[in-house]
């Protein structure tokens, strides 16, 4: 992976491994420290609504975004070079909808799971993707398109 700010954003690692991880991570614990498992919603409607969250977190929130990369010709990974910005579409509604679409799913999935620790994990789970991720592609948008950046971050907020 290349990190160099000069040519792509210094993101050492695939985001997705995040969310991965709060699920699996919350799945565990509430396996050996189970929290208010008597709220538990009804078998059937935790998995309409989950799933619902789930699957719509993933076609709109990241299939959606990631077609509008392939589109303009670049590639959605976040160490590869960005040519121009990508300002349409759900980028007109938050500047990372597939790190928001991550997060959502992480929610559908403590849903379906009727898992209170994955919900407890997701805040922190969105905290290292800024961490580790966003901050860094921020500042690689910011030095390499200046004042165009800025602008769009002054129109578009962060995750909503």
């Amino acid at each position: 992976m290349e990190t160099n700010n000069e040519h792509a954003a210094a993101v050492k690692f695939p985001p997705p491994i995040l969310p991965f991880a709060t699920i699996v991570a919350g799945y565990i614990l509430g396996r050996f420290m189970p929290v208010l498992s008597e709220y538990d919603l009804p078998t059937p409607a935790r998995y309409w609504i989950g799933g619902l969250i789930a699957v719509a977190a993933v076609l709109i929130l990241v299939v959606w975004p990631a077609r509008q990369f392939q589109q303009s010709g670049q590639d959605p990974k976040p160490w590869t070079p960005t040519p121009e910005m990508v300002v349409h579409g759900p980028y007109k509604f938050t500047r990372n909808p597939m790190y928001l679409g991550m997060l959502l799913f992480c929610i559908g999935f403590a849903i379906i799971l009727s898992d209170l620790w994955i919900l407890i994990l997701t805040p922190v789970c969105g905290w290292l993707i800024y961490y580790f991720a966003i901050r860094h592609e921020e500042a690689y948008l910011e030095e390499k398109f200046g004042d165009a950046y800025r602008a769009y971050q002054a129109g578009v907020r962060r995750w909503i």
